[in-house]
């Protein structure tokens, strides 16, 4: 077996051949180091969309969100003008008090607020002017002098105008 080991010595081209596979792992490892820089890119891509697609989905829910409270809370305004009048003619006592003071516990929970009140500065962003009347007091500025519907604000949108008289400057 010696004598066929011996024959079967590295020749020449068999010397050629193993610098040959000393160069490839250098070329091999070049190839290895592109991929995997192609595939951390890809993946940094990946997780970037993933990130914004997130940020988009609670976005979205957190609009749906709010779009159904101010539905809910629209819906209600009827009925919390009824407990304002009564409240105005003293009629809100006993249970029903109750069920009120609760209704405004979670209107307010919600960041539902009312505005329109007699004196304050006209706002044509926050009040409908529907008539002139008088105002009893001297003023610079238009004025709101009668109050007939309270306006709505839902945390910082305004969901209904307050509905006013106004009075002109003098």
């Amino acid at each position: 077996m010696d004598a066929e080991a011996s024959a079967d010595a590295p020749t020449e081209g068999s010397a050629q051949e193993r610098a040959a596979a000393s160069d490839a792992p250098a070329e091999g490892a070049s190839d290895w180091e592109r991929v995997a820089s192609e595939r951390t890119a890809d993946l940094q891509r990946l997780h970037a969309e993933y990130v914004n697609y997130k940020r988009r989905v609670d976005r979205d829910r957190d609009v749906a969100k709010q779009r159904g409270i101010e539905a809910v809370v629209t819906d209600l305004l009827p009925v919390l003008d009824g407990i304002a009048a009564a409240k105005q003619h003293d009629e809100v006592g006993g249970g029903f008090k109750m069920i009120v003071d609760e209704l405004e516990k979670v209107t307010n929970k919600y960041g539902l607020t009312t505005f329109g009140e007699v004196g304050e500065p006209f706002d044509p962003n926050l009040h409908e002017a529907l008539m002139h009347v008088p105002y009893p007091e001297e003023t610079d500025v238009t004025v709101v002098s009668a109050v007939m519907q309270k306006g709505a604000r839902l945390n910082d949108r305004v969901i209904r105008p307050a509905r006013v008289g106004v009075a002109d400057p003098s």
